[in-house]
């Protein structure tokens, strides 16, 4: 079973001093920000700060992405040439089509942020990428260019990057940030309300929000125990030599309900043994 991050946590790359501590924060990947949280003087110091930082980590720290510019401007260019071997993922922001991922070197993964109506309206070439390991959203650029404040509205164009990654095999699609810090309640009902569309985990902007986040995502003690009588069933019905599994309560269900009751039980464990 593949494992999926629920926890992504932004850092400034201008704020070298943080790095080590967003890798010891709990966060299941770091991201260092070389765009939209440096202020364009600092944005040199940042990329040369990341790279240094990247190349004298501890191996046996967590995953560490790169936020690099965008790739339509020498700057963001600069940034992926540096970092794309360094990190273990580069994200790129404003991607609109798959080709400006061809530009990408090497071998390292890649994160396409849709922050676009061009983006979304692509989302189906740009997951099929073979570079790309993942699909994003970047809700606040959206937002703006849309002008949209409905949240069903924006709920329709999270689904349709939700669908793209799914159909292009790819894990599925993080949450963007929640930029108020303070907000528990707010974030975690966020957080539960993106769950139910599809989405899982989320990138934070605090270690704060790491906690809060887990905690929403982590499957309730319902679920868990309905995805424990599920996965029994299963078993005692595959020791009897039999494909039907049959629940006590005389329902069936398929291998895909199998499957997912036996993910929800690995995610349970991971988010408690470790909450």
């Amino acid at each position: 079973m593949s494992w999926t991050p629920v926890t992504w946590l932004y850092v400034p790359g201008d704020r070298p001093e943080r790095f080590a501590k967003a890798v010891a924060s709990g966060a299941d990947v770091v991201i260092i920000d070389l765009e939209d949280a440096v202020a364009p003087a600092a944005k040199d110091a940042a990329r040369q700060n990341a790279v240094a930082y990247l190349r004298s980590r501890p191996r046996t720290s967590g995953q560490v992405h790169v936020r690099v510019n965008d790739l339509a401007t020498a700057r963001g260019r600069d940034d992926l040439a540096a970092v794309a071997q360094v990190a273990d993922a580069v994200r790129v922001p404003k991607v609109e089509s798959a080709a400006v991922l061809d530009t990408v070197p090497g071998a390292t993964p890649v994160f396409a942020l849709l922050e676009s109506a061009a983006g979304i309206v692509a989302a189906r070439e740009i997951a099929v990428h073979p570079r790309v390991a993942g699909v994003a959203l970047g809700e606040q650029d959206l937002a703006a260019e849309l002008t949209v404040t409905d949240e069903q509205a924006m709920n329709h164009l999270r689904l349709q990057v939700v669908l793209a990654a799914a159909a292009a095999g790819l894990p599925p699609v993080a949450m963007s940030v929640h930029p108020d810090v303070k907000d528990d309640a707010g974030l975690l009902a966020s957080c539960r309300a993106g769950r139910a569309i599809g989405m899982f985990g989320r990138t934070a902007i605090h270690p704060r929000q790491i906690p809060l986040i887990r905690q929403a995502f982590r499957p309730s003690e319902e679920e868990t125990a309905r995805a424990a009588e599920i996965v029994a069933a299963a078993e005692r019905a595959e020791a009897a030599g039999v494909g039907a599994v049959a629940l006590p309560d005389g329902r069936f269900v398929d291998a895909p309900i199998v499957r997912r009751a036996r993910r929800t039980l690995s995610l349970a464990r991971r988010l408690t043994d470790t909450a």
